[in-house]
């Protein structure tokens, strides 16, 4: 018998995510995967998954799902209400839903994603090694609608875990950057990065976070069109910086100032507009 859970409501967007196909950038093909790993690798651990199996990525949470069959969920993220039935349930800690049983994951209050992984994980084909979903490419899954069906794989023993704190959103974000490959379009380009400040742009996705605020001087024209990466810092002619995340282009004809490593890249992932932003330039 199919092991599967019924999503009842998605919320703003809900898609299925594992840790992502990097290596695939000479084909045209962004890495993908969670934009916040360290969530979604804490919610397998704690329903016994191994930290590569797909689970959910939710923005905004407002996920409702019904489980089919018996299994072990844990939501991870930002703090966040959950509820099995009327009853109040923790998030950062193994939940068991029996057949039946309905899980509803509120709003949280900070942040942006929140992360569901279910025992066993989501079993979906993989495509170019990964089952995750590339909204820029179109790789992988449909992002998820109401009604959905999805199959779970066999299920590992879950772990005796503690409850885990939550991830806290912050309002600044103090991000290292290093400088290059084209800093040289830029007039001091480590002085300008120290001393601007920024906020998120309500136009930021998992393409890239937009920020807003000082305006990066950098020399007219454009450069030809080139491979970019994964935390690559672009800056088109109005001179505002753009992060690339998971599902970028792998090629941009605007200048990188410089690029953030992927350590502080979950910090734009859980970024909601309006956050506040300044880099530290690493020469």
């Amino acid at each position: 018998m199919n092991r599967t859970v019924t999503i009842i409501r998605t919320g703003p967007q809900a898609l299925i995510q594992d840790l992502g196909r990097p290596g695939n950038a000479h084909l045209g093909v962004p890495p993908s995967g969670a934009v916040d790993p360290h969530s979604l690798t804490l919610a397998n651990r704690l329903v016994g998954n191994p930290e590569t199996a797909a689970g959910l990525e939710l923005l905004l949470g407002a996920l409702t799902i019904r489980a089919n069959t018996s299994c072990t969920v844990a939501v991870t993220g930002p703090a966040v209400q959950v509820h099995v039935g009327e009853k109040l349930a923790d998030s950062h800690h193994p939940i068991h839903l029996r057949p039946h049983e309905v899980l509803e994951i509120g709003t949280p209050e900070t942040g942006l994603r929140n992360y569901l992984a279910l025992s066993g994980g989501i079993d979906v084909p993989e495509e170019l090694g990964s089952r995750s979903t590339d909204l820029l490419s179109g790789i992988g899954p449909d992002p998820l609608r109401d009604n959905d069906v999805l199959e779970l794989g066999t299920p590992s023993p879950a772990n005796d875990a503690d409850v885990v704190p939550p991830h806290q959103a912050l309002q600044t974000l103090v991000i290292p950057i290093r400088l290059g490959p084209r800093d040289d379009w830029f007039e001091d380009a480590e002085t300008q990065l120290r001393q601007g400040s920024w906020t998120v742009s309500d136009r930021s996705n998992r393409v890239g976070t937009r920020l807003n605020g000082t305006r990066l001087n950098r020399r007219d024209g454009e450069i030809p069109s080139e491979g970019v990466i994964t935390g690559a810092v672009q800056v088109p002619p109005d001179g505002q910086p753009v992060v690339f995340l998971n599902d970028h282009p792998t090629t941009g004809g605007y200048p990188v100032i410089g690029v953030v490593d992927r350590d502080h890249l979950r910090f734009f992932g859980q970024a909601r507009p309006g956050t506040s932003v300044r880099f530290r330039p690493i020469v």
